[in-house]
């Protein structure tokens, strides 16, 4: 793997958990949302990530390779290539259901189903993604000063 690959899998990392992030704040502003689009309660979602395959540059230019990429990487070596959304599924539960005969939504026995979206849950999702987040921000800066002091070294 050269530098410049371990700069890919961090911003990779960095697209996805901004989507989860992305993802839990929506299921935390839906959590009361009684009527959705489909005209049924809000359904809490889920991010699937899947790791990211990149083929080798041998493959992208034809097999194509020149001298000093085999100093970099060994010829058929794959190029690390992160991770990367998959999909976004709606959860399967069953809504939960509240006695409220007054509300517009409320079905002929007076309940109302609502979304089965627990707030400490999404919290400790949204915590998760942010220290990823950071995690791999920390890691690219990381990679930036080494990438930094290789240049000073190769100045010097």
């Amino acid at each position: 793997m050269n530098l410049f690959s371990v700069m890919d899998v961090s911003g990779s990392a960095l697209k996805a958990e901004r989507v989860r992030a992305e993802v839990v704040a929506a299921n935390m502003a839906n959590a009361e949302t009684t009527r959705a689009a489909e005209g049924m309660p809000y359904r809490r979602q889920h991010v699937i990530f899947q790791s990211a395959e990149k083929p080798n540059f041998a493959e992208v230019m034809g097999g194509m390779q020149s001298s000093h990429l085999h100093a970099i990487r060994a010829p058929g070596e794959p190029i690390a290539g992160g991770v990367e959304v998959a999909g976004i599924v709606s959860d399967s539960a069953a809504p939960l259901l509240r006695y409220e005969p007054g509300h517009p939504d409320a079905d002929q026995d007076g309940y109302v189903a609502y979304p089965d979206i627990n707030p400490l849950t999404e919290m400790v999702d949204l915590m998760g993604a942010t220290r990823a987040y950071g995690a791999n921000a920390s890691a690219l800066t990381a990679e930036k000063n080494m990438v930094n002091a290789s240049l000073d070294i190769l100045k010097g």
